[in-house]
């Protein structure tokens, strides 16, 4: 494929989407075919199931949640994604896999090589060549997440647990792919965050 594959991960309050605001500038600023894209979402299926999967007046089973999240990965990496890549185009991703890994596999307790599994088979085997984890307490993120002044979705509701658990599977897989994931501290002023992710692309531009 001729694009390149960058994913933002990191909990609720991170920062993900202040940071893929920046990076798309910079890099269509650097001549480059940039298109920004958030999960669940993207294509009208996804959407769709974005707003069944986050709709906090509907009961949602953990496998159940972790299936909608496949299937919504799996018809976007189908009907854009890949068209998408196969065009030389870079493709800026807010969430994929690795939110799964670390919110159904860690935070629902399912597994992360159980979750891993479902969505190998969901995206092909697709990987993004680089992965920016923004590390920022649970905490902070949930304080930020409810500064926002909107309604909470149904997992932004969940307790101190479950975003602890995320947090520790986000680390654990940082650790397992440190080439692939670069962990950058959320806590910094966004444009340090900003700075410190251009940087974590660098080798990829050159």
């Amino acid at each position: 494929m001729g694009g390149r594959l960058i994913t933002i991960e990191g909990i609720d309050g991170a920062g993900k989407t202040t940071l893929a605001m920046g990076l798309v500038e910079v890099l269509r600023e650097r001549g480059l075919h940039v298109e920004l894209l958030r999960e669940p979402g993207g294509v009208a299926l996804s959407e769709r199931l974005r707003e069944v999967v986050k709709d906090p007046s509907l009961t949602v089973g953990p496998r159940a949640e972790a299936l909608i999240y496949a299937a919504a990965r799996a018809q976007l990496v189908e009907e854009h994604l890949v068209p998408l890549l196969q065009a030389g185009t870079w493709v800026l991703l807010d969430r994929f896999v690795d939110s799964s890994l670390a919110y159904q596999g860690g935070g629902r307790g399912l597994g992360i090589e159980e979750i891993a599994e479902l969505n190998r088979f969901g995206t092909a085997g697709l990987v993004p060549d680089r992965t920016l984890y923004l590390r920022v307490d649970p905490q902070v993120g949930r304080a930020r997440a409810g500064d926002r002044g909107e309604a909470l979705d149904r997992l932004e509701r969940e307790g101190e647990d479950f975003f602890g658990a995320i947090a520790l599977a986000y680390e654990d897989l940082a650790a397992l792919e440190p080439d692939r994931i670069r962990a950058i501290d959320a806590a910094q002023a966004p444009e340090v965050v900003l700075a410190d992710a251009i940087g974590a692309v660098a080798d990829l531009l050159a």
